[in-house]
Formats: structure tokens, sequence, C-alpha cells
């Protein structure tokens, strides 16, 4: 039995040697026939050469560079292309994933289920993260009609087999919670101990994570677009009824309506057919990038690649 670790790395490069240390020290206790894949996604801090640094100690560090910035979830997705592992762990590079729960995870995974969740209990993120997090899963599980807990996170254990099938999915927004949850298969949660971040802040600005929101719900779900109808629908009958109103009470109150109430419902209605075709042309933008078929990611060089032995 082989076990892959699979981290992306980004903006945590004094991390990395304390988190070395313990991935090192823990998946020892489960196999001695281990890798640990550090995915740089062109980290400002230049983490690569304290990938390099690692790599050269250990053999069992599998370092992949990617060319530039894709993110996290192409990141994620480039290192489960270079697993070889019959089970796969895929956690974030900021130490607030424990390695040591990796045991627990694993432990769970024997019982019979092909995927094990990690759900943070107990998050040690900001009040404000944490709520915009809770906002998107409730938009979300209303867009797809899923169940997605917003406590469980990319923090996981999965069998090869749906690695495999998750890496066939080559859509360009990429969602690896959600996605490995389309996939089926046998599916377990177990509640982890969450810790502070080991250094800095999360890259993700409210910025990037309203793009990323509007991203999967646009990409995963048609859910806005019949909103959207029904919206239209609605407001045609509530125009129709009140143009029959009107009609009705300028001839029976012979009084004259004016222009305000008019110009007010135009503009109403100019502004929900613009924002409709701004839904509209988000979908037709999505088939645009997807049919270009570009790679998702580009590798510029890998350190330890035994993929072939």
């Amino acid at each position: 039995m082989k076990l892959s670790v699979v981290i992306p790395i980004y903006g945590c490069k004094k991390a990395l040697p304390e988190l070395h240390k313990r991935l090192s020290d823990t998946l020892q206790k489960i196999t001695e026939d281990y890798e640990i894949i550090l995915v740089n996604d062109n980290c400002p801090q230049n983490s690569w050469e304290v990938i390099e640094e690692i790599a050269q100690k250990d053999n069992k560090v599998k370092g992949i560079e990617l060319s530039r910035n894709f993110g996290q979830m192409k990141a994620i997705l480039a290192g489960l292309d270079y697993s070889t592992g019959d089970w796969v762990v895929v956690m974030d590079c900021d130490l607030q994933d424990r390695p040591e729960e990796i045991i627990n995870l694993y432990n769970k995974a024997q019982e019979g289920y092909d995927i094990v969740f990690a759900r943070r209990a107990h998050r040690k993120d900001g009040a404000m993260k944490v709520f915009l997090a809770n906002l998107f899963y409730k938009i979300y599980r209303f867009a797809t009609d899923g169940n997605y807990d917003g406590a469980v996170c990319n923090f996981s254990i999965v069998k090869r087999q749906v690695v495999n099938d998750y890496c066939r999915m080559r859509e360009q927004h990429r969602a690896y919670v959600m996605y490995m949850k389309w996939l089926g298969y046998r599916q377990a949660v177990i509640d982890v101990e969450h810790n502070e971040r080991f250094e800095g802040k999360s890259s993700y600005s409210l910025k990037k994570r309203v793009a990323m929101a509007m991203e999967l719900l646009t990409s995963q779900s048609d859910k806005l677009l019949k909103l959207f109808v029904g919206i239209g629908f609605f407001m045609s009958l509530f125009a129709f009824i009140a143009i029959i109103a009107l009609v009705i009470y300028h001839y029976v109150a012979h009084v004259t309506v004016g222009w305000t109430s008019l110009l007010a419902t135009n503009v109403l209605i100019g502004g929900i057919i613009i924002m409709v075709i701004g839904i509209v042309g988000i979908y037709v933008g999505n088939t645009f990038m997807q049919t270009k078929e570009r790679p998702l990611y580009i590798v510029r060089q890998i350190l330890n690649d035994n993929k072939e032995d």
C-alpha cells in the first residue's frame, strides 16, 4: 500500500520545514511507502527554494513547480495527476490542517469508505471568513439542490479509483469537495482539530471569494437562469395586471395616470433585463472558455519524479 499526500503551496514558505517534519513522522506510522507532493503555485514568497532543499534531503518528496499561478484547485489537480498512491491525502500548506489527523482519516477509510472528508468543527478563522463561507454554501445548496456542509474542507483521504475519476473531469472551473461529492462513492466525514495559520493570512480576498463563488454557481448549475425566468414571468404578470387596473382606474375614477409610475416600471424592468442578459453572458463565457480546451495547468519542472518506476 502506498500513500500520497498532495499539498498546493502558496504563501506559507516558513511553514514548509515544519510541515515536512510532521508529515514524515505521521506517515511513517501508517506505511514506509509514501510520497509527499508539494505543488508550487507560483508562490510570491519563492517557496520553490525551500521545496528544492527539502526534496534534496528526502527523495520521498516530489516537487512540482507550475509555470505561473493557476489557482488552488488546479494546483491540487496537478498534484493528483502526478500522484501514485493507492490512497491520496489532500491538505493545505499552512498547518491549519494538522498532519497528525491523517491517521484518523486513514483509519476511518479502512472501515470501507472511498472518500473521507475532514470537518473543521471549531474553525480558527476570522468571523468574516466563516460568515462568507456559510453564506456561499447556503446559496450553493439552493443553486445545485445539493447538501454541502461549509465546515467540510479540502483536507481528505481518497481512494485511487476515485482520484482517477476526479482527474478525468477537466472543467476549467473546479471545486474539489463538490466534485468529489458529485462522484458519489462511499463517503464519510470526521471532525478534526483546526489550528491557527502558521504564518501570514489567507490569500483569498473578498474579491477573489466573490469571483470564485460566481464561477462555481454559473459553471455547476443552471438554476440561476431558471430563477430569472420565473422572475421575468411574475413581473410580466404583475405588469399586465397593473395595466388592466390602471385602465379601469382611468375610466372609472376619471383620473389621468401620471408618467412617474410608468417611468419607474420601465427602469425596474430594464434593470432586470440587463441583469438577466449579464447572467446569460456569464454562462456563454464559461462555455467559450471550456471549448478552448486549454491545459488546466502547465508544469515548469518536477523534482524526484519517480512515476515511471
